[in-house]
């Protein structure tokens, strides 16, 4: 089940027409390598080879902060990755394609690709322009390139032509309803609406609290317009407040395809069907269950 999953969401990246996919969460712990793994899973089977990197770190067997144990990541031969050259096993062996100028939290950065099926680290550069060169060589290396982002980091989608996929799940929110808000908030901010014309209040640079206070203390009625969505600094009901009370709008939308959900965490558990559900209906996207391998129209 978990592979049509992957299979779905694979065809929905297909008909975006991106070539590069990211998996952004909206915290630690809400399934973002398991989906990555199912649409990984979904690409080999359709014999597709992937890159595949990171904008932190992940398939490592347990949480660098807190020791808990995280889902490694197998990846199969001819796969191509980004990573730091720290964490490359050294049996079995992979091929190395280049050197980078980039560093990553471990050191250097290297594109590899695996000779022989192996669980593998990603670890990639944490700054978000660094992010976009490295996706740009991995286009060049291989017909998909898969990315496991960072909420606090999403900087690293502008500019790109990719497909985003939104995590969320029980691990990070303590009721099911603060996680739909979240994964609701965020959602909204990274569909804003293209600007088609009209009158306009630009804004250079980002789009934070206190302007938005200003903007609603003037009686804005003009588009609010930034470059793109990550420029809108903005989170929860703050967000949610702002898009409700201004036209914001911006000139390079973002492709956002479905959502995940998990509803496992650490310290509790939602019931998965209402809450896939109710995401779906949040947020008007198709929406998948990586633990319980179900989907939400």
């Amino acid at each position: 089940m978990r592979a049509r999953i992957g299979e779905s969401i694979l065809r929905l990246w297909t008909e975006s027409g991106a070539r590069s996919l990211f998996i952004v969460g909206t915290g630690k712990n809400v399934g973002k390598t398991v989906a990555m793994r199912a649409i990984y899973g979904a690409c080999m089977q359709e014999g597709i080879t992937c890159a595949l990197t990171s904008i932190g770190r992940d398939g490592e067997a347990a949480d660098i902060g807190d020791a808990a144990p995280k889902p490694r990541l197998w990846l199969e031969p001819a796969t191509v990755i980004a990573t730091a050259a720290s964490v490359l096993p050294h049996s079995p062996a992979s091929e190395l394609l280049a050197l980078t100028p980039y560093q990553t939290a471990a050191g250097p950065l290297v594109y590899a690709r695996v000779r022989d099926g192996a669980f593998y680290e990603l670890i990639g550069p944490p700054h978000a322009s660094n992010l976009r060169r490295v996706v740009r060589d991995l286009c060049a290396l291989a017909p998909r390139t898969l990315v496991d982002g960072a909420v606090d980091r999403i900087a690293a989608l502008a500019g790109g032509e990719d497909a985003i996929v939104v995590s969320c799940g029980a691990g990070a929110a303590r009721t099911m309803s603060e996680a739909i808000d979240g994964v609701r908030a965020l959602i909204v901010r990274l569909r804003t609406t293209r600007f088609n014309g009209g009158e306009a209040r630009r804004i250079e640079g980002a789009l934070t609290p206190a302007i938005v206070a200003q903007l609603l203390r003037e009686g804005e009625t003009r588009a609010v317009v930034v470059r793109d969505p990550t420029q809108i600094a903005l989170g929860g009901k703050a967000a949610l407040h702002a898009f409700d009370r201004l036209t914001i709008r911006c000139e390079r939308p973002l492709k956002v395809i479905a959502v995940t959900v998990a509803s496992i965490g650490a310290d509790g558990a939602f019931e998965p069907r209402s809450f896939a559900h109710d995401v779906a209906r949040a947020t008007g996207l198709p929406v998948f269950d990586v633990y319980a391998a179900e989907y939400a129209a």
